[in-house]
């Protein structure tokens, strides 16, 4: 771990506390330090709390005013477009449930309130789940409120997911038909711990947390009960570590949630359904990284002992997710790579061997290519099609980005695999 990194943790840590870091003079962080550290943060989408944790300190009197004024600036700009998302999305679902509709808000919006400013804590999309028989009735009544589907090439029929954005507003809904693509061949079947869901699922305050059954109903939303939704929030890191990885701001969403809901989560269940999908030592270095390096405290979550006993060393996943960013968008290049973790763990359920290398990056099956190209789920002919449209799209990429390469996504992809391996998720 390097220097930017350790100040990165120490900061975010404070945030996470509601407090505010120590440092006091270049001895502790120097003036090239700042920018690399506000860089690091807004990548891993945590600006407002970095900011936040850093800027009263003693050092920072010392810093560059402009390039501190100009974080500022930033920061604050995403703050209120965040709670301006916020707002709407409240009203939105309002209006779903007052058409006799059901939705459950996953990770965005309940996340959000058990942090300690809940608007420092930005996403830029808000995740509404629905069942499929209520999509058609769904999306009825999100175009009556002014939303429209964000992507054209898809079918919102068929589709898993639909986005939804709406002009003059920077509200972005992602509505889930199933909380993972059911065609995914490496996680499609994360699906079948969720099937009966909604039939727990609970309110919980729309401003800040509050334990089950004492939101009042006008004040609420409904979302998964605790057990399920903490165990979805690994689910959900663990889908983006086989991609490309997951950043920070996943690791701090279940550290909060296990410390706030701690007394309602059923740990035995978590931790056996954790082992079914062989992400057991992925949680546990995900919960060691909250507890070494954040606020993770299993006294407090009342599961001492659960993950503790499962002998794991997160450094590597810790270093693999402090490079990913957010969502593994750390570079177009390890966006890339995902072609060959993704093979990884879809060979191992399917019980062959995964192939390797630069053609298969290059090259993937149609099945792969359906979620980019949905043309190709009842023309899988036009295979051929997909592949020159996908390298024309690349090429464009390269050349926009200098950390993208083919031979790089394949270098940081089988990299990847081996710490897929590290964990036990792969043989």
């Amino acid at each position: 771990m390097d220097k930017i990194d350790s100040l990165f943790l120490e900061a975010l840590r404070a945030a996470l506390r509601n407090t505010s870091v120590d440092w006091t003079g270049e001895r502790k962080i120097s003036q090239e330090d700042w920018p690399a550290l506000f860089q690091m943060a807004d990548r891993h989408h945590v600006l407002p709390m970095i900011y936040e944790a850093v800027y009263s300190c003693p050092a920072a009197a010392s810093a560059n005013p402009a390039m501190m004024a100009s974080f500022r600036q930033h920061m604050l700009a995403k703050v209120v477009m965040q709670d301006m998302r916020t707002e709407e999305a409240l009203r939105l679902l309002s209006f779903l449930e007052g058409k006799g509709l059901h939705p459950l808000v996953v990770k965005g919006l309940v996340c959000r309130n058990i942090y300690p400013r809940p608007d420092y804590r930005i996403s830029g999309d808000e995740d509404i789940w629905i069942c499929q028989e209520e999509f058609p009735a769904c999306h009825k009544a999100m175009l009556e409120f002014g939303m429209e589907p964000a992507d054209s090439r898809k079918d919102p029929g068929q589709a898993d997911e639909v986005p939804y954005s709406r002009k003059g507003s920077p509200i972005y809904i992602e509505l889930h038909k199933s909380l993972f693509p059911v065609d995914s061949r490496a996680y499609g079947d994360l699906n079948r711990f969720f099937e009966h869901a909604g039939e727990r699922a609970i309110r919980v305050s729309a401003r800040g947390c509050q334990a089950p059954g004492s939101a009042q109903a006008e004040n609420s939303i409904a979302t998964l009960g605790f057990t399920d939704h903490l165990f979805y929030l690994i689910c959900h890191a663990f889908k983006h570590f086989l991609h490309s990885g997951f950043g920070i701001r996943q690791v701090c969403d279940i550290v909060l949630f296990a410390n706030t809901y701690g007394r309602e989560i059923d740990w035995d269940y978590v931790l056996a359904s954790c082992r079914a999908i062989r992400a057991q030592k992925f949680a546990a270095s995900v919960f060691r990284i909250g507890e070494k390096y954040l606020t993770f405290d299993p006294a407090a979550a009342c599961c001492m002992g659960v993950w503790s006993r499962i002998p794991v060393d997160e450094s590597k996943m810790l270093a693999d997710l402090l490079d990913a960013g957010v969502f593994g968008d750390g570079s177009m290049s390890r966006r890339h790579s995902s072609t060959i973790t993704l093979e990884a763990v879809a060979a191992q359920k399917e019980g062959r061997r995964a192939s390797r290398g630069l053609v298969k990056t290059v090259f993937p099956s149609a099945r792969d290519l359906e979620g980019r190209f949905p043309y190709l789920k009842d023309r899988p002919w036009l295979l051929p099609a997909a592949w020159t449209q996908r390298i024309s799209q690349y090429r464009r990429e390269t050349k926009k980005a200098a950390n993208n390469s083919a031979a790089e996504a394949v270098e940081i992809g089988n990299k990847r695999v081996e710490l897929l391996r590290e964990y036990g998720i792969i043989d």
